[in-house]
């Protein structure tokens, strides 16, 4: 067995404090996969088989709308796990899933998952607590659409981001201006005339991909709403 693997895996926050035993039972079930730009993961619908491991790479989760617009949930980058809800619950994928970079998983088999999971609490308590900080995503996502206007909602997200960064006075932003504004729910012209309105106030510094923040009182402000 691939002892990169077992190294992977443990630093995952997921999988972090698990036990070398339960990490190489781990390793031994991970089926390595590697997807390219575009390719679909799983579409909304399929019957889950598993959930991923993001070991590089990115992948986008979205919904499709019946008049066919997009609705970006969340972006997984490595260390992430995707599409654990089935794991529980079993049924189908609620959701689309697209590698938007050259993408390098392992997958893990939901009935074997499952009887790990039964006979260790730990990674039990791990996934849930993984599970709940993208339940607290979400809520934040529909409290942003359905209640704030564009410039609330990125004040938001460079807010939240920003927190989650050792520097918490910029962000780095590692998908492109288009996505950002689908998991926005606004369109590329609209988020390009907010940075660029934000930037002219004095609230935010834009240098290619890096967002400087400067008047996090007045992006404070702005998020509510």
């Amino acid at each position: 067995m691939p002892e990169d693997t077992i190294a992977v895996l443990s630093q995952s926050p997921v999988f972090q404090g698990l036990p070398e035993s339960q990490l190489r039972t781990l390793a031994r079930i991970a089926d390595p996969i590697t997807y390219h730009p575009g390719d679909l993961i799983f579409s909304e619908g399929e019957d889950a088989a598993g959930f991923f491991f993001v070991v590089s790479g990115q992948v986008k989760i979205s919904k499709i709308s019946f008049e066919g617009k997009e609705q970006v949930l969340h972006f997984v980058g490595p260390g992430e796990i995707f599409a654990e809800v089935p794991v529980y619950s079993g049924g189908t994928y609620p959701a689309n899933a697209e590698a938007l970079r050259e993408s390098r998983m392992f997958f893990f088999p939901r009935q074997a998952i499952r009887r790990l999971l039964a006979s260790d609490p730990n990674l039990a308590m791990n996934m849930l607590a993984d599970l709940s900080r993208r339940l607290r995503q979400l809520t934040r996502l529909v409290e942003n659409l359905s209640l704030k206007e564009s410039p609330a909602r990125l004040a938001a997200y460079l807010l939240h981001a920003s927190e989650e960064l050792i520097r918490d006075d910029q962000v780095e932003l590692d998908v492109t201006k288009g996505q950002l504004a689908t998991l926005l729910g606004t369109t590329p012209e609209t988020l390009s005339r907010t940075l660029k309105k934000m930037s002219e106030t004095g609230q935010i510094q834009v240098q290619g991909r890096t967002i400087k923040l400067l008047d996090k009182p007045g992006l404070e402000q702005m998020a509510a709403g």
